[in-house]
């Protein structure tokens, strides 16, 4: 599924990580669960089969993070990723799965997963991704990638985001950063309302379903900053 990590982290994190599996596979749960073994930034908290045993699972383990596979029975990845961060807005979902059909990709971060992964990432570039999450920053396979930078370009003209205005281009560049609409509003000065009336404007005029998807578009058409 991955390469093993080129050694185990040593970190000192300011908090461990609570991360939680979602996969219909008992050895794919086994390995990555050993694969979050070997950082001690990681701890796993629960493991669930399904969409709807990680659903009453999160009440009861509250993870930071859950790695989410897509094709499973009784409720689907996608359906456990809108329904989760409908209930728990404060776990970020990361897409770990081997398929990369468009549409899959496309269900995935509209129903609010913050990245989608294959599973044939390497175990540091998990890590990574798992650790990007947890700061609110999206992490895309570079087929993820490619599925929206061309749903845009067939979407959206050379000019795209000409129409945003100076206050959108200042949320845009949050969002960017990882900054979800509570830290948004704090960093404006401005009510939790303005923020998603001005998210709402941004996503249309990047004719974008998603966070995820106006973040690539706004990077793809350097419509912020690129700060590392």
């Amino acid at each position: 599924m991955m390469s093993k990590p080129s050694s185990t982290e040593s970190h000192s994190p300011e908090s461990v990580i609570r991360v939680m599996l979602v996969d219909d596979h008992t050895v794919v749960r086994s390995g990555l669960a050993a694969f979050l073994y070997a950082y001690d930034d990681f701890e796993l908290v629960g493991e669930a089969s399904d969409g709807e045993e990680a659903l009453r699972l999160c009440a009861r383990v509250q993870p930071d993070v859950i790695l989410m596979d897509l094709i499973m029975p009784r409720m689907d990845g996608a359906t456990a990723t809108r329904a989760i961060r409908e209930r728990y807005p404060n776990i970020q979902i990361l897409v770990l799965t081997s398929f990369k059909e468009d549409n899959l990709v496309h269900d995935a971060l509209k129903a609010g997963a913050i990245g989608y992964l294959l599973k044939n990432v390497t175990a540091d570039e998990l890590a990574n991704a798992i650790r990007a999450a947890h700061r609110g920053r999206t992490t895309l396979a570079p087929e993820a990638a490619e599925v929206l930078i061309h749903a845009a370009t067939q979407q959206n003209t050379p000019e795209v985001g000409h129409d945003l205005t100076a206050r959108e281009r200042e949320v845009l560049d949050l969002m960017v950063k990882g900054l979800d609409n509570n830290k948004i509003a704090e960093a404006l000065v401005v009510s939790r309302s303005t923020v998603k009336f001005h998210v709402s404007n941004i996503l249309s005029k990047l004719y974008a379903t998603s966070r995820t998807e106006a973040v690539v578009i706004a990077l793809q058409h350097n419509l912020v900053a690129q700060k590392p």
